[in-house]
Order: structure tokens, then C-alpha cells, then sequence
């Protein structure tokens, strides 16, 4: 069985995007999901990054928080890549408050993992992600 490696990457490897500005948590991220089987295609700190990388790799899901280096948020990112791609992120992160979530609706996320969190439900909370997609279809 083979998959498109353009949109999601090897058949047991689904591309991740991780978008993080805090260089340790990243780093945790990648290695975890990494661990899990993911092909993490990159990390940005930006929401201009990770427009860019999304746009490049076409990872199947994007794991994004809110809070990012620069002028633009995270839900500016998922907002802007859902648009281009219709990639939809799960956000991971302590900025969830109605008004935040009201503003990431139209990005269609795929759920909310609340800062601080434990590096299993990080990987637990993507798996069940990707499943919702591939169930989808």
C-alpha cells in the first residue's frame, strides 16, 4: 500500500508540522512524534514559517500554538493554511479562551490540547487526529 508522498509522506509516516516558538518545547515535540512514527517536516516559530513549510511540504496535519514570534498568531497561521491548503491544525497550547476559539472556527481544528501537557497525549492527541481525517474520507 502506497501513499501520495506529497500530501501525507510515507504510508506510516504522516507528514507533521510543527509550529512552536519556544525552541526546547519544539524540540520535545519533534523528537516525540518522531518516536511515534510522524515524518515531522519542520518546525516554525512564525506564522510566516509556517505558511511557507505548509505550502512546501503539505504535511496531513499541523500541531500549532498560538502564541508565536512576530506580529501573527497561531490562529492567523491555521486560518491562512486552511484557506491555501485546507490543512487543519490542532492546537497545543495556554491561549484557549472563547474569544481565541471563536477565532480559530473557521480553520475547523481538530482539537485543543491545553499547555502544559504530557509528551503521551501530545502523541495520543495527533494519532487521534490523523484517524479523524483518514475515518473522513
Amino acid at each position: 500500500m502506497s501513499a501520495d508522498p506529497d500530501s501525507s509522506g510515507i504510508a506510516d509516516h504522516p507528514k507533521v508540522l510543527v509550529v512552536e516558538d519556544d525552541f526546547l518545547v519544539a524540540m520535545a515535540m519533534e523528537l516525540a512524534l518522531k518516536e511515534a512514527g510522524l515524518d515531522v517536516v519542520g518546525i516554525a516559530r512564525s506564522a510566516d514559517e509556517a505558511e511557507a513549510l505548509a505550502a512546501r511540504h503539505r504535511p496531513k496535519r499541523v500541531v500549532m500554538d498560538i502564541h508565536l514570534a512576530g506580529e501573527r498568531d497561531g490562529v492567523d497561521a491555521a486560518l491562512a493554511i486552511f484557506r491555501m491548503l485546507g490543512i487543519r491544525s490542532l492546537f497545543a497550547t495556554a491561549h484557549q479562551d472563547s474569544h481565541t476559539r471563536l477565532r480559530a472556527e473557521p480553520s475547523a481544528p481538530l482539537g485543543w490540547l491545553s499547555k502544559p501537557y504530557a509528551i503521551d497525549d501530545l502523541t495520543a492527541t495527533v494519532r487521534k487526529a490523523l484517524a479523524a481525517i483518514d475515518n473522513a474520507r
